[in-house]
């Protein structure tokens, strides 16, 4: 028979318990952890948001609540009445270690099935298991911590910001399409059969009237979604912060975002330094081999295409040739060469080039190519010294006006960090990104599409290469990185309809198709909009690297796998067909 909770009310959380609270009477309330019978003494461990606390159940003092003891099981909620008192034999491996609580009486409130896994930090269950057991999963205390601390992020975004000025102001869910990239994620409307409404990508066109709208500094922790392929570091669902200033210079923006990171990092004992470096986005592809660069480690990029053009037409390379230098790797074996060679294959390059630098000499398959003479000037070049080994490649596919031997070297060189243990772990190297192109070159719909969005600023000396040599034209763009990760984007906006009205041609949308698409924008436009800007934070992203994990899955509560696929409510699903009568859609058979 199971108790009522009744007027019971608790005291305190059982992880709070400490040497202070000695000799004092006590409710807690929690699961059943752990439970340990040795006859005359049970003991076990409560659970609950706080952590642990140990709870002794002795036969000779309280009978009854023996008893009673002895039909608990693993996950069993319960209430406890006791007394705290110190141990006799401390426990340093939990906070709670010093003091238990003999029981003086039990409350079972509800019983349990025995769970598909141990709530512990670290399971053997599969991911699948875990995401479709989400509710035992998130008891676990790594994940407890996580989303506590996803609580204080964004509790402290939301205190800087209001010290900063800015207004929380919420957008709608159910908005126009507006494609912007990726695929909109369509709701269809039971009142106007045939069309539908979006759920928002990012609230971009609405954060923007908000500034025409004279609202001056915009915040929102917003839910976009996105329809786009998966991965690890990727949802349909995500979480960001959303800011809109008017009148600002980039740099304004570029402070209330460090204030916020600064604050943020400091949850979990980081101390950040602002100003935040800035590198201009060639600069950081002709380094790194990315735009998001991680900067904890060296090995930058050397372009060493002079030394293998006598070897073009045998090595069989298009484009550019890029080399890292890799301290402590010519003691490589060729199993570990293999795998570097397979790795840069996959990341898109033509093939690996070798040379490896030791006490007795050089050594390296390309001397059959190079010559001894060309493979000495290439290690003299690039500064390599004994212990150290060159590894050069080429990219396998180019595309024009982009130089794709650096992203292909970019990928070499972090699988390199990584590998030799390069990266400096405990350090956390924040920088602005800018000078970004303005538009990329789409080889799916073969024309220069934007490289953010078509509200993005345009260098003033650039406006008139667009419609001349757009692949010239440089962005208002920026992005924040940390850590080699891209945490968000934003630019200082177009805010004259002249110009917005040839980004529009640039990008081949005619009047009529930009009026379909963004009417009401661009009429907005026309009623005095000032100068604008803004940028948009992932903070599952943020919650992610402070917490110190791999994957977004593990700082979101209920999240989608790479499927898009929610296992524990089975999500997607299918509706009845009266639902989709009353909508007004047919659902074509799959096509196979």
């Amino acid at each position: 028979m199971l108790d009522t909770l009744g007027n019971l009310k608790r005291t305190r959380y059982c992880g709070a318990l400490r040497v202070a609270d000695a000799d004092k009477d006590v409710v807690l309330m929690g699961w059943v952890h752990r439970r340990r019978d040795l006859g005359q003494l049970i003991f076990i461990d409560l659970r609950d948001r706080a952590g642990i606390a140990q709870i002794v159940f002795n036969k000779e003092q309280n009978p009854q609540a023996h008893a009673k003891a002895e039909e608990l099981r693993s996950e069993f909620v319960v209430a406890v009445e006791g007394r705290v008192v110190r141990r006799q034999k401390s426990n340093p491996e939990i906070p709670t270690g010093e003091v238990e609580v003999v029981a003086s009486r039990l409350h079972i409130l509800n019983n349990a099935k025995t769970p598909p896994f141990a709530i512990e930090d670290e399971v053997t269950a599969t991911e699948e298991t875990r995401l479709r057991y989400r509710y035992l999963d998130l008891r676990r205390p790594k994940l407890h911590s996580n989303i506590e601390l996803r609580h204080r992020i964004v509790f402290e975004i939301r205190k800087t910001l209001d010290e900063l000025g800015f207004f929380e102001i919420e957008t709608p869910l159910l908005t126009r399409s507006t494609p912007e990239g990726a695929r909109d994620c369509l709701v269809p409307s039971r009142i106007h059969h045939g069309h539908f409404y979006a759920l928002p990508q990012s609230p971009q066109i609405f954060k923007q009237i908000l500034m025409i709208s004279g609202m001056d500094r915009y915040f929102q922790i917003c839910k976009c979604i996105r329809d786009e392929d998966f991965r690890a570091d990727r949802q349909l669902e995500f979480t960001q912060l959303d800011l809109e200033m008017s009148f600002p210079r980039q740099e304004d923006i570029f402070d209330a975002i460090e204030r916020v990171m600064q604050r943020v990092c400091a949850l979990v004992g980081v101390k950040v330094e602002r100003p935040f470096r800035h590198m201009d986005y060639k600069d950081a592809l002709r380094r790194y081999g990315s735009d998001k660069p991680d900067l904890r480690f060296g090995m930058e990029l050397q372009d060493v295409t002079q030394f293998f053009e006598p070897a073009r037409a045998a090595l069989h390379f298009e484009g550019n040739v890029q080399a890292v230098v890799a301290r402590g790797a010519a003691s490589w074996s060729r199993k570990q060469l293999d795998e570097l060679a397979e790795y840069a294959k996959s990341a898109g390059a033509r093939g690996i080039y070798t040379v490896k630098v030791t006490a007795e000499g050089i050594s390296s398959p390309l001397e059959k190519n190079l010559g001894a003479d060309g493979l000495k000037k290439l290690v003299e070049a690039v500064g390599a010294k004994p212990g150290e080994l060159i590894v050069a490649a080429a990219a396998k596919e180019q595309i024009q006006h982009s130089d794709t031997s650096l992203g292909v070297a970019g990928q070499i060189r972090l699988y390199l960090g990584d590998k030799l243990n390069l990266i400096d772990r405990s350090r956390w190297e924040f920088l602005w990104i800018t000078g970004f192109a303005l538009f990329e070159w789409s080889e799916r719909e073969k024309r220069w599409v934007s490289a953010q969005h078509p509200f993005t600023g345009i260098i003033e000396e650039d406006i008139d290469k667009l419609e001349t040599a757009p692949w010239e034209c440089r962005s208002k763009g920026y992005d924040l990185v940390l850590n080699g990760n891209e945490l968000g984007s934003g630019s200082i906006r177009i805010h004259r309809q002249d110009v917005q009205a040839r980004m529009f041609k640039a990008l081949g949308l005619s009047d009529e198709q930009a009026k379909h698409r963004f009417g009401f924008f661009l009429d907005a436009l026309t009623y005095g909009t000032p100068p604008h800007g803004g940028i948009a934070l992932g903070i599952d992203r943020i919650a992610m690297l402070l917490a110190g994990e791999k994957s977004l899955r593990d700082v979101i509560a209920f999240p989608k796998t790479t499927a898009a696929q929610d296992l524990m409510s089975e999500a997607p699903s299918t509706v009845d067909q009266d639902q989709l009568d009353e909508l007004g859609i047919a659902i074509k058979p799959e096509v196979k």
